[in-house]
């Protein structure tokens, strides 16, 4: 029984390592989740967000993305002050294979953020544009199914660490 079980361990993951060996062009989606920090802020805030994108060959692809970078409330001067920033970005990814399912990329694009805050029913926002840049990790569990770990730097004085998951279509 324990030979049988062995055996069929080991065609599971010798044909999902065979099915992941070759990257083919097309489209993805997927959606992470991850952690924010700001160089002038103490804390930190869970980051949510999702993907679509096209992977043009096994070294590069071209992504749009949606992230919520911050939603919190903090107190100030004795008020609920409720803040909330959001990145939309376009940018193109630099893949290089490691292994049949294990790869790293660099991310390099164009990143709007904005950020709104309100306190006492009154309200302010801001946006900007801003180059943004990181580098990541990829393993292909299956051809269609990519999990992902990455490092953003939507601006100069903010950081997102993220997981996720792809899935190719």
């Amino acid at each position: 029984m324990k030979k049988t079980a062995l055996i069929a361990a080991l065609a599971l993951f010798a044909t999902a390592a065979s099915a992941a060996d070759t990257i083919l062009p097309g489209f993805y989606a997927g959606a992470d989740l991850g952690r924010s920090t700001a160089d002038d802020y103490d804390g930190h805030e869970t980051s949510y967000g999702g993907f679509l994108g096209y992977q043009i060959n096994q070294n590069f692809a071209a992504e749009l993305g949606y992230r919520r970078l911050a939603d919190t409330t903090v107190r100030f001067a004795g008020y609920n002050v409720d803040a909330k920033v959001d990145q939309t970005a376009i940018s193109v990814l630099g893949i290089v294979p490691l292994q049949k399912n294990f790869s790293v990329y660099g991310r390099l694009g164009y990143n709007h953020l904005k950020a709104k805050a309100s306190l006492a029913g009154y309200s302010a926002s801001d946006s900007d544009n801003k180059v943004l840049y990181g580098v990541g990790v990829t393993y292909a569990f299956t051809p269609a199914i990519v999990g992902r770990a990455e490092v953003q730097r939507p601006s100069s004085d903010s950081t997102n660490l993220s997981v996720g998951v792809a899935f190719t279509f």
